[in-house]
């Protein structure tokens, strides 16, 4: 249960950075190279992304990954 809440918080960090900077799902998922449905489910905490992926998608946000991972 406590790893559903984390991932949720890591969606919820991602897509918050993501809306901020005004970035489409699809956007950031070219960017990242993954799928935009992939994308979706890493927002909602229904998968589990890699930390290189997280790392990625930080990168592409302009934020350090500790913004991501906060409260995770």
């Amino acid at each position: 249960m406590l790893d559903k809440k984390r991932l949720k918080n890591l969606g919820i960090n991602i897509k918050s950075e993501r809306l901020r900077k005004n970035i489409s799902q699809e956007r950031l998922a070219e960017l990242t190279n993954i799928s935009r449905n992939s994308v979706s489910l890493i927002e909602t905490g229904k998968i589990n992304p890699t930390i290189l992926k997280v790392i990625d998608i930080a990168s592409v946000l302009g934020v350090d990954i500790s913004v991501l991972l906060k409260e995770v």
